[in-house]
């Protein structure tokens, strides 16, 4: 998301810092405290330090508890502030953001003997974030990060994982994701909203699906109901998502404002299971049945359902224990038609083809009822050949028939660890899928999607820059270097007789906050490789063959951008951003 060019700002105006007393700060115990909170500010800009234990908030409006989340709240130093939307919460329960409240602030802090500070050593009423809290008209979303993305998806500020419930619809791609807006880590689970026309440029709506009586909200999908067989109106938004409280169950809500703010269904939950693993609904409409169909993940297995109205689910059939890997949790499942044939994404977390998460798929056919895999049940076959390439799933609606899908573009290994703090993790480019054969069997296709290679200049330049495509015109084994003063590398290797690809990051600058992030990533290429497009973006590199044949992404993190190329048995072309 191009946040580290434009700056986001909320329509309002001043700032004011506030003492311990203007705040109001009771201290009740060495682990309790309340904070009252002025009137007719925005919000309140919470101090957070990284390194500590969550604390427990619980937020009340006139004696009612309208919110609870867990934020880290500074003791030592300050990394970063995060907002508290104060006119949120009363334009929720209000009706208007300037309504006259009192708002309270009821903090558990959180002490064990190994947290530092809150192990008993610092008077609770000294703790750094008191003095460093403010009430405020806006927030500052200006990019503080150098990794930050040009044209990827990130989140204005604090933690991202799954894409959830994306749609497009008159013209424009929405996308929801799991988010964190109280820190960089992952905490508190939220659905964010971002808006795009062109899959490159996207605008932060807000934080739409907040936690209930049901739990956080993990993962799921949207569907445009074109012909009202929900009942909520002709071309309403209808969503499915994951409530995580005591039990995984699933909840619906819909919109329809095309997206912008939900209503919850008084029926929640809709699904429920005694199998803790029970997550991430992904529906679509099948045009032969004429029902709505369900996907599932239940721990190491897929449930199928089908519904005429969205709202009353008929079990079908069960897919997947004796197929593909079972290394780890099976998660956000997809399912559609390409070509004639159907395929289910899968995705899975460990158990990737070089640790941690991965997305595998597979092939065959669907009635409607029951999936049957024309796979072989021992064989896996891996949508992404990179480390960093996770929770991808497909925008409902999207124009021309066409399945548009977008990864999570890190891994659950090291996804927490990684070098930035405004926020953490991006998506992946936006990329079409297809179909092809090799030696008697049928794949996946992924390309870039169209829209994204529009971005690009038309014309080559000879510069090598931290957001540009190289094109790579091979000539048999290739090695293809990306490099930078320091000395920091990608290597970037073809095989033409064992039909392989590889990319060593061992070397590509800032390794050590993981143990399992140096790594080289190797991808079978299905067939001879002509041309390789290499997209480079701050903190990433993902590799196409330009046929579609395979896709490596994985992320870098360069103390200084790559500033040079070199190619052994091929020649390169750069094209940079419009």
């Amino acid at each position: 998301m191009t946040t580290n060019k434009k700056l986001i700002t909320m329509l309002f105006a001043g700032m004011m810092a506030l003492s311990a007393n203007a705040q109001e700060l009771k201290v009740l115990s060495d682990t309790h405290a309340m904070l009252r909170i002025p009137a007719n500010y925005k919000y309140l800009l919470m101090p957070v330090e990284e390194s500590h234990e969550n604390d427990y908030i619980r937020v009340s409006l006139d004696n009612k508890l309208v919110k609870e989340f867990n934020c880290k709240l500074a003791i030592n130093k300050t990394d970063y502030t995060v907002p508290l939307d104060l006119g949120r919460i009363r334009k929720n329960e209000k009706g208007s953001e300037n309504a006259a409240g009192e708002i309270v602030l009821d903090i558990t802090i959180h002490r064990s003997a190994n947290n530092g500070n809150r192990g008993g050593q610092l008077s609770i009423k000294d703790f750094a974030c008191w003095n460093g809290m403010k009430v405020s008209n806006t927030f500052d979303t200006t990019n503080r990060e150098k990794y930050r993305p040009v044209y990827h998806h990130t989140p204005t500020w604090g933690w991202m994982n799954d894409p959830n419930g994306m749609f497009y619809k008159d013209g424009v791609w929405h996308l929801y994701f799991q988010h964190n807006p109280y820190g960089s880590q992952w905490e508190n689970m939220t659905w964010g909203h971002s808006t795009s026309t062109d899959l490159i440029n996207w605008k932060f709506e807000d934080d739409v699906i907040e936690r209930d009586a049901f739990g956080t909200i993990f993962s799921g999908s949207s569907v445009v109901d074109h012909h009202n067989t929900a009942g909520f109106g002709k071309g309403a938004i209808v969503t499915y998502y994951t409530s995580a409280g005591q039990a995984q169950t699933q909840s619906m809500a819909y919109s329809t404002d095309n997206g912008n703010t939900f209503t919850k269904y008084p029926a929640n939950p809709v699904l429920t299971s005694e199998i803790p693993d029970f997550r991430d609904p992904n529906i679509i409409w099948h045009e032969k049945s004429q029902k709505w169909v369900m996907v599932l993940a239940e721990k190491s297995h897929i449930n199928i359902y089908s519904s005429k109205d969205l709202k009353n689910w008929t079990f079908e059939s069960r897919f997947g224990e004796e197929y593909g890997s079972h290394d780890g949790v099976w998660e956000c499942p997809d399912i559609f038609e390409i070509n004639g044939k159907w395929f289910i994404l899968l995705n899975i977390n460990p158990g990737g083809p070089f640790g941690g998460s991965a997305t595998q798929y597979f092939v065959g056919d669907f009635d409607g009822h029951k999936f049957t895999c024309e796979d072989d049940k021992t064989e896996t076959k891996w949508l992404d050949y990179g480390k960093d390439h996770y929770a991808t799933v497909s925008f409902n609606n999207a124009p021309d028939g066409r399945i548009v899908v977008l990864p999570w573009m890190s891994n659950w290994q090291y996804a927490n660890e990684v070098p930035t703090m405004q926020y953490r993790s991006a998506n992946g480019i936006a990329r079409d899928l297809g179909t092809f054969n090799y030696k008697g069997e049928t794949y996946l296709s992924v390309k870039p999607s169209p829209e994204v290679m529009k971005a690009f200049s038309p014309k080559a330049t000879g510069r090598l820059t931290d957001a540009c495509r190289v094109d790579v015109q091979l000539r048999g084994n290739s090695t293809i270097t990306l490099t930078n003063d320091k000395g920091e590398q990608v290597v970037i290797a073809y095989d033409n007789k064992k039909e392989e690809l590889s990319m060593d990051r061992t070397k590509s600058g800032i390794t050590d906050f993981s143990a399992e992030f140096p790594v080289v990533t190797k991808s079978p290429t299905y067939g001879k490789i002509k041309t390789l497009q290499i997209f480079i973006d701050k903190s990433s590199i993902e590799i196409f063959d330009a046929e579609g044949k395979m896709g490596m992404t994985n992320i870098v993190f360069p103390t200084e951008a790559y500033n040079k190329v070199v190619v052994k048995g091929g020649k390169a072309k750069i094209y940079p951003l419009k």
